[in-house]
């Protein structure tokens, strides 16, 4: 079956070759001028070509109404590079860390930025670093306003790109790409960006490269919030005419894999024909274009197998072009079918300052002191604290013990309490035990407070937890008339 389909494939591109002089545009474009920055005869071009020519072909039986002619991209190593020396957002929040005079990390996450840094020009990150990264840019970013956000994103943009020269991280777009998003534009279809990266990290990437809206941008993200709004629920909390919002540390999603296709479904609602990608973590959203799709449609896999313009591995891609064309994707190679990637002034230049640009002398934030919380007078605390040992069910005291150190416990962290005797017993199998059990009062405390005693409690007396209840309660102190 995957013969047949490489087959089928080889035919459409075939196909798509002998249409490449045709017109193209309303102004009479042909396929050369419209693709200035493909080489003659790419043969995923004419696939492409052939494919729009026919859905487009209100006679054809491939006519695809403008409605549904939805076309999704990556973006990081499918319109733009990621590979200076690794991709744009780990770049960014590097920088954020080791740089940002604006932000103090704490020492967590500077050592953190310190192995992102260390680490970028050989690859040789953590297992599972998509997570690690996610993680971190939610909590490196967490009270910034969206404006402030961006900002600080094309603030790292307008730097000159590590290992070329005539070209900045605004501007790193594969320019070949650019011209096939403007080519779909033009013939009716509705372009999105579904990337792995940050969904305002996107927004600010693209202005001025792509005319693709925000509502066409999905990405990773994280929840936001009203500034004056501090966790509480969205249901509860009303915006106020002081506000603004901000990122909170709460990662929701890490758009690869999987999840784009999910994101797709919720954000999109339309199942897309078309599908660009260039990795791994693109081959489901290739696999949902694909199959089953009512209309015509088909799925492109770029590959960075230039080492001589930009820093792809030929070797290592070899194996992925055999391996994409058997899923049935039609491969996209920046080395044989790109005339240019980045436009004819950039130029490779084969050396980093990564290191030297990302070096830093910082002193991690000193912890938060934790604040005291207030007592609630409006809450009675009560606790069942069971005194046999939760291995073996015997008693770990006498009762006069059991009083006297449960008493030891209470007057450490409470000013006032007051404990009753009870008995307790459950049925385990054919056997009845018995357990003597202190029932504890506590007023006009807090939850953290009644926590900490019972961390001491379950340790002490070799519980595997002490029931707490929390009633509401009016209290008073009263002294009579």
């Amino acid at each position: 079956m995957k013969k047949l389909l490489a087959l089928c494939l080889v035919l459409a591109m075939v196909l798509g070759l002998c249409s490449f002089g045709t017109a193209f545009a309303d102004d009479g474009s042909t396929a050369e001028e419209i693709f200035a920055d493909w080489n003659d005869g790419a043969p995923a071009l004419g696939a492409l070509i052939d494919y729009v020519e026919a859905v487009t072909d209100e006679a054809s039986p491939d006519y695809i109404p403008p409605a549904d002619r939805i076309a999704v991209f990556d973006m990081d190593g499918t319109l733009c590079a990621e590979l200076c020396p690794t991709y744009l957002e780990y770049y960014l929040l590097a920088w954020r860390i080791l740089k940002d005079p604006s932000y103090t990390p704490d020492a967590e996450m500077l050592e953190f930025g310190r192995m992102l840094r260390d680490h970028a020009i050989d690859k040789s990150f953590p297992d599972h670093m998509d997570m690690l990264h996610a993680t971190h840019a939610a909590r490196a970013y967490a009270g910034l306003t969206l404006k402030e956000f961006a900002d600080f994103v094309t603030g790292c943009l307008v730097r000159n790109v590590d290992g070329f020269e005539g070209m900045t991280y605004a501007t790193c777009f594969y320019t070949p790409m650019i011209e096939v998003v403007d080519y779909l534009e033009d013939n009716g279809f509705q372009c999105y960006i579904c990337s792995g990266s940050d969904r305002f990290i996107c927004r600010t990437f693209i202005e001025g490269m792509l005319d693709i809206p925000y509502e066409r941008i999905i990405g990773m993200d994280v929840a936001l919030e009203a500034t004056g709004q501090h966790g509480e629920d969205g249901l509860e909390y009303v915006f106020k005419a002081g506000d603004d919002v901000i990122r909170t540390d709460q990662l929701l999603i890490k758009n690869l894999k999987m999840n784009k296709v999910t994101q797709i479904v919720k954000e999109i609602g339309r199942k897309p024909v078309l599908s660009f990608g260039n990795s791994s973590g693109d081959v489901s959203m290739h696999m949902y274009t694909i199959s089953n799709n009512p209309y015509r449609s088909a799925a492109f896999m770029l590959v960075a197998d230039d080492d001589v313009r930009d820093y792809g591995n030929p070797e290592k891609t070899e194996s992925l072009k055999t391996k994409w064309a058997d899923s049935g994707f039609l491969v996209i190679s920046m080395r044989d079918d790109f005339r240019t990637i980045y436009g004819d002034k950039v130029v490779k230049t084969g050396a980093f300052n990564w290191l030297n640009d990302l070096a830093e002398d910082r002193t991690p934030a000193e912890p938060a002191a934790p604040a005291e919380s207030e007592s609630d007078s409006s809450i009675q605390y009560v606790l069942y604290l069971g005194t046999n040992d939760k291995d073996t069910n015997k008693p770990v005291f006498t009762q006069a013990e059991a009083q006297e150190k449960a008493r030891e416990i209470l007057v450490r962290h409470f000013g006032g309490y007051t404990m009753q005797e009870a008995n307790g017993g459950w049925l385990d199998g054919d056997t009845l035990y018995q357990e003597y059990t202190l029932v504890i009062y506590l007023s006009d405390t807090n939850e953290e407070a009644v926590h900490a005693a019972a961390d001491e409690l379950v340790e002490t007396f070799r519980q595997s937890s002490v029931l707490i209840q929390a009633n509401p309660t009016t209290t008073e102190f009263y002294s009579g008339k």
